[in-house]
């Protein structure tokens, strides 16, 4: 099944108590890329870069099987770039500057061999683009969207218009909060789900994450590790094991969901042991059905 994926491509600039990265390949696009790509082999991006976005950029995504014919290259712009700083408790961090160059225009345009991609991931970018991406698409089996407080406190109307045309929404527990206006997360979710999306991930972080739908509430653990060295893209990534399960099921079921939200947090759990996306694009399948292995004993209690 194939993945079509829209989002950023970026630099990042990454400082924390532990160390610092600089000019580190980054993007939702990238990070959900890389993570799927241990699912499947059928992974295409719609996104724009500048000149500095060199060879060895594409050849990392093109040795994980990624399709990048949808991505723009501006030869006379800068790509994306991000730089910020982690507070000692890793859960807050400072921006420090923000230059979206070329990405500043970016305006997703489908290629027609993209076009009747089965599984969407839309990363945190403009809802109107978002809407936009999907009035491209065919016939979409499944369509997972992502959003920021950002686009939640600038384009919150616009937001809910495109939710009415998403499957599964994923957000973090602060984004949660702020979108439905009430502190409960389970409330919360209830007035999410309203909005249109019948299944509903809201990620805590350290605390793991939550799902939401018809069939009840399930709970992920986080896992437990001793050395985080920068929780930039985990979101993302999260989003790329999530997707990328799903897109190997036959039939998505409420098992096979909860399955997902534990192979996203597997991945997740990676991301954050190095910087950058140099974990995630250096794993081995074994690697990842353990620490999947590893999730599920998390909880497991002998009758």
């Amino acid at each position: 099944m194939s993945i079509l994926i829209v989002g950023s491509l970026a630099f990042d600039d990454i400082e924390t108590p532990f160390g610092s990265s600089l000019n580190t390949l980054g993007g939702s696009s990238t990070y959900i890329a890389l993570s799927a790509s241990y699912f499947t082999d059928k992974i295409q991006i719609v996104g724009v870069v500048g000149s500095d976005f060199e060879k060895v950029h594409f050849e990392l995504l093109h040795s994980r099987q990624i399709d990048t014919r949808g991505v723009q290259k501006i030869e006379d712009g800068k790509t994306f770039r991000w730089s910020g700083r982690y507070h000692y408790d890793m859960n807050t961090r400072d921006t420090l500057d923000t230059r979206l160059n070329v990405f500043a225009d970016f305006d997703p345009v489908v290629p027609a061999e993209y076009r009747n991609a089965e599984y969407i991931c839309l990363g945190n970018i403009d809802p109107e683009l978002q809407l936009k991406v999907l009035g491209q698409i065919s016939k979409p089996k499944l369509v997972i969207l992502d959003t920021m407080n950002f686009w939640i406190e600038s384009k919150q109307e616009e937001l809910k218009k495109t939710l009415q045309h998403v499957n599964i929404f994923i957000l973090n527990d602060s984004e949660a909060r702020l979108l439905s206006g009430d502190p409960n997360l389970v409330k919360s979710a209830r007035i999410i789900r309203e909005m249109g999306p019948k299944t509903l991930i809201i990620k805590k972080g350290e605390h793991g994450a939550l799902l939401f739908n018809d069939n009840g509430i399930f709970a992920a653990p986080a896992f437990p590790l001793e050395s985080i060295y920068d929780p930039t893209g985990a979101g993302d990534t999260f989003a790329g094991g999530f997707i990328g399960h799903l897109s190997r099921c036959e039939t998505i079921t409420d098992t096979e969901m909860r399955r997902a939200v534990l192979y996203g947090s597997a991945m997740a759990s990676f991301c954050v042991e190095k910087f950058g996306t140099e974990k995630i694009a250096a794993l081995d399948l074994l690697e990842i059905e353990d620490r999947y292995q590893s999730f599920r004993e998390l909880s497991r209690i002998e009758e």
